[in-house]
């Protein structure tokens, strides 16, 4: 007989109100999947009304995932501003991709989850801080009891298994669809997969006793309650981030102008100095006593043989 763990309602989200330069961005409150009951890009008019339903639609359910991967509000931010900024730059593409909100969370992923992060100094300590909590032995808050999950349960995951548990278990995506958007074969996610479940019931022991079928779901619900319960920052609005992103190009743009034509003007100096410098060295002065030789001069060879 299988034993079910109380799955808790999703608490009210925590997030604050955005600041005064910022716009909060639409979206559901709570969940980690975009919501449904809006419009789809594909229903608006131009780009930017795209681009503007999509953000509607994915940013604050990803701001959510980014923190279930990162643990840290701040690079979680980061990595949804990153991927909606290189999202815009490359709408052209990400209109005509099969997936445009897989496009963007993949681009999310990616950056949360970049190595870099992991040399961040606040990141160390923020991690240090956060543990401690009775990893491991299934005593600590409640866990085995409540089926609370604690933060450190899915960091202490490798990066790969973090992803694909997300995807898979909370997102709902299927093997095929997770494997694909985590750039590994089938077999490889199922074993990801397996692997991140068997650490989960390192701190939640119960999970060992619940059905196969209603692992998936269980698990789902406890990301939700765990990324309910981060003091995640406010987005900017759907145009602030297009503006943010056009901006960027200008300015790399403009840099692209500068270094090209610095190149251009040492160049162009190159060429002037040259001819110049090479004039100034055959006029140069001879030293005293240095004889007065061509070197193709057959008086200069007789000199030279008499020598």
């Amino acid at each position: 007989m299988t034993e079910t763990l109380s799955i808790p309602a999703p608490a009210e989200d925590a997030a604050p109100e955005a600041s005064e330069r910022e716009e909060p961005a639409a979206g559901p409150s709570s969940g980690l999947t975009e919501t449904a009951d809006l419009p789809r890009p594909a229903a608006a008019d131009g780009p930017a009304e795209a681009f503007d339903l999509l953000y509607a639609r994915l940013a604050r359910p990803l701001l959510r995932q980014t923190y279930l991967l990162t643990g840290d509000p701040a690079p979680a931010g980061q990595a949804v501003r990153h991927a909606f900024r290189q999202a815009w730059e490359r709408w052209p593409e990400v209109a005509v991709d099969r997936d445009p909100a897989g496009w963007v969370r993949t681009a999310a992923y990616d950056h949360a989850l970049s190595p870099w992060h992991r040399l961040d100094p606040r990141r160390r300590a923020a991690r240090r801080d956060g543990t401690g909590n009775g990893a491991g032995n299934g005593t600590g808050n409640g866990t085995e009891s409540g089926g609370r999950l604690p933060p450190e349960a899915l960091l202490d995951l490798p990066p790969s298994y973090r992803r694909t548990l997300l995807l898979h278990d909370g997102l709902g995506l299927g093997l095929s669809e997770t494997a694909a958007e985590s750039e590994a074969s089938t077999a490889a996610t199922a074993a990801r997969l397996m692997h991140a479940r068997e650490a989960l019931a390192e701190y939640v022991p119960g999970l060992r006793r619940v059905a196969p079928d209603r692992r998936r779901e269980i698990i789902r619900s406890m990301l939700e309650e765990l990324a309910d319960a981060g003091s995640l920052p406010g987005l900017p609005s759907a145009r602030t981030a297009r503006d943010g992103s056009e901006r960027t190009v200008r300015l790399r743009t403009g840099a692209s102008f500068g270094a090209a034509a610095l190149v251009a003007a040492a160049a162009l100096l190159a060429s002037l100095a040259g001819p110049q410098a090479h004039d100034s060295a055959r006029q140069a002065p001879r030293g005293a006593g240095a004889p007065a030789v061509s070197g193709s001069s057959p008086d200069g060879q007789e000199n030279r043989a008499a020598g």
